[in-house]
């Protein structure tokens, strides 16, 4: 068996990604991308199994890419500050290219679905790596029942419902985690 070239993986990746840019994720399909790699279309799904998985690649790698960059340019502040920076980031995203692609994914939603499971994991462990370097936080909330990992569960799920709304009312989702975190109780 013949071993496959990440090379020309990434190769393919980058047509596809310049034809969706370029065309519209309707013109990405095996044979175009065959044609203009110079390979055979069997070469194509050596490497992809359908225009779905290739689609879903992207998905992953523009959400990697994201992440990456989330993280370079949200990197000081309170918490919370950094929450809505972070939160208004990943939205423009979403409204961008990344929700189209998303949504694109026909056949291979439910691994598309599992890929998402992993990104939202990285940007959890981002979330929670911020909100324990926030000295400001206060630090006497948490217990068996009201963990730090389980808030920020419960601030991704808000934060996504949020970003599926047309006109997202974030105002009193980021006055909540002001308060939790940063307004002492009697």
């Amino acid at each position: 068996m013949r071993r496959k070239d990440d090379t020309l993986r990434d190769t393919l990746l980058d047509i596809s990604r310049s034809m969706a840019a370029q065309e519209g994720l309707e013109a990405v399909n095996i044979r175009s991308i065959a044609k203009r790699a110079g390979v055979a279309a069997g070469t194509v799904y050596n490497y992809f199994s359908s225009k779905d998985d290739i689609l879903l690649a992207l998905t992953e790698e523009y959400w990697q890419g994201a992440l990456e960059e989330m993280d370079r340019a949200v990197i000081s502040g309170p918490f919370c500050r950094q929450l809505e920076e972070i939160f208004f980031f990943l939205r423009q995203r979403l409204h961008r290219s990344a929700g189209a692609l998303m949504n694109s994914l026909g056949s291979v939603e439910a691994a598309g679905q599992a890929r998402m499971w992993a990104m939202q994991g990285s940007l959890k462990s981002s979330l929670l790596l911020r909100l324990e370097a926030d000295s400001q936080a206060r630090q006497d909330i948490w217990s068996e029942e009201f963990t730090k990992e389980g808030f920020i569960r419960f601030l991704l799920t808000h934060m996504m419902a949020l970003w599926r709304a047309e006109e997202p009312d974030t105002a009193v989702f980021f006055a909540v985690v002001r308060r939790i975190l940063y307004t002492d109780r009697e």
